[in-house]
């Protein structure tokens, strides 16, 4: 399979557009990229022309390459940050996004702790179904006003940008929050009481998959906690396939495109075999990295794919050890049942060392945490190969 040529200006074209780090090489692919189909996951200290990854530079090239393909091949694309203007009032900040003579608005609401602030904050997608500690502000996006699920085309980001534009809802709603974070670093500190240093993401379920990809597409986002997002968010394609086949009654590719509108269309073309992708959603969690991430998965539910979501982000968390932020990625799963969206409190633990150590600034916290109590085998080199990189 032919990949679309990636250049060095098309790189930093795709990285200006996004609100991430600036990358420190020159990042060149070669235009003729093939790959083979590959039942196991991609290995993501490879780039595109064959060559091994050795130093954390050339990571972040890796990383562009990640991000381009994803758009390209599942989420369609980001667009560049548009004007932004912004007030807060009454708890409440209208964000107004412009492209031209065009503009859409939408508002979130901050619920504030005790205290003069700033505050850390956590963008919760369309609210919290996680323990927020005190001392942390809670920002509500109402990100199906953003966009639809469904139909394609609906919401305030089709209205900005056209109601046939290729991103599917999940980057539309990672559009939203990065407009959030460019609002709140507009206004300040003084007017909004957050630190926008000390900001975290959440979602469960679709929301979820959201806040992940969010975190992916926004380097501003210091923690991010995706709860049950299951296929499309920590979930690998081509085990979630695997297990599928063999009689597991679990959602993969073949049918998510056929419900919501998260995706871009053209993903339809490649669900029907995703040993074509050129990467996997492992590679999808190592775009937060080194930044903290905590996957929060029940593995009592056999529609979220629990050895899906555990195995790729163990192959997500080599990424992290490699650039020496081991303990900055997480994966917890505990049975609950079908109680979908309601964390157990056997999870409280983790999920209170993450927020103390990343988001208020407990750095001796330990965070070195990859736990299940899933019944089944989990194989890592049915999956995986090779081992961590000694990224200099």
């Amino acid at each position: 399979m032919k990949v679309s040529s990636i250049t060095a200006l098309a790189l930093a074209s795709f990285a200006k557009a996004q609100e991430v780090s600036p990358t420190p090489t020159a990042c060149t692919v070669n235009p003729d990229a093939t790959y083979p189909t590959s039942a196991k996951l991609r290995d993501p200290f490879l780039l595109a022309d064959g060559k091994r990854l050795s130093t954390k530079d050339e990571w972040a090239c890796k990383r562009a390459e990640i991000r381009d393909q994803i758009q390209r091949y599942e989420l369609g694309p980001k667009p560049p940050k548009p004007t932004v203007s912004a007030t807060a009032s009454s708890g409440k900040i209208n964000i107004v996004s412009s492209e031209g003579s065009k503009s859409a608005s939408f508002s979130v609401s901050i619920k504030l702790p005790s205290g003069t602030g700033p505050f850390p904050a956590v963008i919760a997608f369309e609210g919290t179904s996680i323990p927020i500690p005190a001392g942390v502000a809670t920002i509500t996006l109402p990100n199906h006003d953003v966009a639809a699920d469904d139909p394609h085309g609906r919401g305030k980001f089709y209205d900005l940008y056209g109601s046939t534009h290729s991103a599917g809802a999940l980057m539309a709603w990672a559009w939203g929050v990065s407009r959030v974070v460019d609002a709140l670093e507009q206004l300040g500190p003084d007017a909004t009481k957050i630190d926008t240093k000390k900001l975290a993401e959440t979602g469960c379920s679709r929301n979820g998959k959201g806040a992940l990809i969010a975190s992916a597409f926004d380097d501003r986002i210091a923690l991010v906690i995706p709860q049950e997002g299951g296929s499309g968010g920590p979930g690998c394609w081509r085990i979630v396939a695997d297990i599928k086949k063999n009689g597991t009654k679990t959602e993969d590719a073949t049918q998510i495109v056929t419900g919501d509108s998260w995706f871009a269309t053209s993903f339809t073309k490649y669900a029907p075999d995703t040993t074509v992708l050129p990467y996997d959603h492992h590679m999808l969690m190592a775009l937060v990295a080194p930044r903290a991430l905590l996957v929060i998965e029940n593995s009592g539910i056999d529609y979220l794919g629990p050895v899906s979501t555990y195995g790729c982000a163990v192959a997500a968390r080599m990424v992290y050890e490699s650039l020496g932020a081991k303990d900055a990625a997480g994966i917890s799963q505990a049975s609950h049942g079908t109680s979908h969206c309601q964390m157990p409190s056997s999870q409280n633990p983790e999920l209170a060392a993450f927020f103390n150590k990343y988001l208020l600034g407990q750095s001796t916290v330990v965070t070195d945490v990859a736990k299940t109590d899933g019944k089944f085998n989990w194989y890592a080199g049915q999956w995986i190969d090779g081992a961590t990189q000694n990224l200099s």
